[in-house]
């Protein structure tokens, strides 16, 4: 049973930590999920290994089976709008294996939005569930409520899985621990094995920092505030509920307090009366023995009067044992008073440390925002001197010219100095002009081009927190830049060896010339992949309900897919095909007829 529970708990914070990593890179990513995406990826994984957790084996003609699918089947009888999603299931002929056909329940059930209410009807329903499932199982117990009440934070989520029958049968569920060990850390420090490292949030604040940084450009200023205030919030919630522990524990104490006061007179006055009985007896005693002689008469009342007494003697000592039973009862009480006492003084510590972690949860979020602050005005002044750069490069070119200017003629001293050289290095020199004359045209090309992305850098700085994508082909520019700046200096360093060294400088002339169409054709792609992030829009899942190229209606069966170059919406046998976009770094799904237009332009340019 022990072993069971650990697995429970285990299993159950895993949940916790994969539901709250893929919100977490959902709303940063701010678009559908795909299947591919890791998080959700592993989320699945997890939420396969909580639906195995205590199956029964079934024993059939092929041998034993073990499936999830099972307990997923019961739903279209409990609840029928989940109808669709069995028939579309059942329907799919790729499917061979009950694996894969609960994976793609799933998979339905996540993009319905509908997981969360499908589950807690099989929950309200564990009659039934004891046919697939042991008694101690985490869908039998409490965390099964738990997992499934947490399962609801991801109706923020939007996702376009792909149900391919291949990939779902064939999958195997690993739980990925890398993507947890650097998220998740707890702060009690208990570690029992492997698994329960999972647990441990040491680092859990420094790899938030990370992503924070890594994600700059997703996340504003305004949500580090919205969070901050969510978090002052809770702080206030968790003071008012410290205050109203801590006046609770101070009339439980005023409780004890009167109580053994109560106490303490009860048992003075018990002593007093026994004290009393006691003097009185003696007194009796004594008058009786001085009396016996001389009252012979009065024997017999005397012998009467003692059997009253006798009598209230035996009622006196049975007043006395009650008293003695309350004084037992009284302590029973006060020991349990103590114990609730060190309870809740317990609780207490418990809350002060939860306040102390929110204070420093709440001081780290005040330097992360600093920090992303900080880096917004170093981007500012980053783009400021990327602007002085392109003049300083303008004014490089003037110079260019001029020294070019200043080595044709140390070039024309040089040939009146080498008479004998012109015959045998007349076609070099006239291959060199006509290179120099191509260079002065690309270098009046180029000013033209720094003029015009002047232009579009000044409408990209307003439309920064919109494209995340410019702030990538600012950094390519920027090294373009700096390797044009290199070259410039090896031009000018070869300048100078002119009259030594000819066959250099034309072996330099012919690089420059290389570089100097790379750097072009990389300008005019540049030019294209900003004329298409401008002319193309991302079409809304709402608003298409046929695809584009073949107009055929979207089904269940038949998903929505977008063209990540042109934006519109597309089946999956007109946009099966992937390139590799300047975008996106790596290769994306394409339409049919965008896939042939990007081939021509490849075709054409390597041409």
């Amino acid at each position: 049973r022990c072993h069971t529970m650990e697995e429970r708990a285990n299993l159950m914070n895993m949940m916790k930590l994969s539901i709250k990593i893929l919100i977490q890179s959902a709303l940063s990513l701010g678009r559908t999920l795909d299947s591919d995406f890791p998080p959700l990826q592993q989320f699945f994984v997890v939420l396969e290994h909580c639906l195995k957790h205590g199956l029964k084996v079934k024993k059939t003609f092929i041998g034993q089976n073990k499936s999830f699918f099972g307990p997923l089947e019961l739903v279209e009888k409990l609840c029928p709008e989940a109808s669709d999603i069995a028939t579309s299931v059942k329907n799919l002929p790729e499917l061979k294996t009950a694996v894969g056909r609960g994976r793609a329940w799933l998979y339905l059930a996540l993009m319905q939005k509908k997981l969360a209410d499908y589950l807690k009807v099989l929950l309200d329903h564990k009659h039934l569930l004891s046919e697939f499932y042991e008694p101690d199982a985490l869908m039998m117990e409490e965390e099964g409520a738990v997992i499934v009440g947490l399962l609801v934070g991801l109706n923020v989520i939007d996702a376009n899985l792909c149900l391919k029958g291949e990939d779902l049968d064939s999958q195997v569920g690993v739980i990925d621990f890398s993507l947890y060990l650097k998220e998740t850390q707890d702060s009690d420090g208990k570690q029992d094995g492997g698994i329960t490292a999972v647990l441990d949030q040491k680092h859990y604040v420094e790899e938030l920092n990370r992503h924070l940084r890594w994600d700059f450009h997703l996340c504003t200023v305004a949500d580090l505030q919205n969070k901050i205030d969510c978090l002052e919030k809770t702080n206030s919630k968790l003071q008012e509920e410290l205050a109203a522990a801590t006046d609770r524990i101070g009339s439980l104490q005023e409780e004890q307090q009167q109580l053994k006061q109560q106490n303490e007179l009860i048992r003075e006055r018990s002593e007093k009366s026994v004290e009393v009985t006691k003097e009185d007896t003696k007194v009796e005693l004594d008058t009786y023995k001085q009396s016996r002689q001389g009252l012979d008469e009065m024997y017999s009342d005397v012998w009467k009067q003692l059997k009253e007494e006798k009598k209230i003697r035996l009622e006196l000592e049975k007043e006395l044992e009650l008293q003695i039973g309350m004084k037992t009862e009284m302590e029973i009480a006060m020991k349990l008073l103590e114990k609730d006492t060190h309870e809740k003084q317990d609780t207490l510590v418990a809350l002060r440390q939860q306040l102390e972690e929110v204070k420093a949860i709440n001081l780290q979020m005040f330097h992360k925002s600093q920090n992303a602050e900080c880096s917004l005005q170093q981007k500012t002044e980053a783009i400021s001197s990327f602007e002085g750069k392109t003049n300083e490069m303008m004014s490089s070119m003037k110079q260019m010219e001029e020294r070019l200017q200043q080595a044709e003629k140390a070039r024309q001293a040089a040939e009146e100095r080498c008479n004998k050289m012109k015959q045998e290095l007349a076609a070099r020199l006239d291959s060199c002009r006509q290179q120099m004359s191509q260079l002065d045209s690309k270098c009046s090309t180029l000013e033209k081009e720094l003029k015009s992305e002047k232009e579009q850098r000044q409408t990209l700085q307003k439309e920064l927190h919109q494209e995340k994508d410019a702030t990538t082909l600012l950094k390519t520019e920027l090294q373009q830049m700096e390797g044009l700046k290199k070259e410039l200096r090896k031009l000018q360093d070869e300048k100078q060896h002119l009259e030594k060294v000819r066959k250099e400088q034309e072996l330099a002339l012919q690089e420059m010339g290389l570089h100097l169409s790379q750097s072009k054709l990389k300008m005019e792609d540049i030019k294209e992949v900003n004329k298409a992030l401008k002319g193309h829009t991302w079409l809304k899942d709402d608003e298409a309900t046929h695809c584009k190229h073949c107009k055929k209606e979207f089904s269940i069966s038949r998903r929505k897919h977008h063209c990540r170059n042109c934006g519109d919406i597309f089946c999956n046998t007109c946009s099966s095909n992937e390139l590799a976009l300047p975008s996106y770094p790596k290769p994306v799904r394409v339409c049919d007829i965008c896939h042939t237009l990007l081939l021509q332009q490849c075709s054409s340019n390597s041409s």
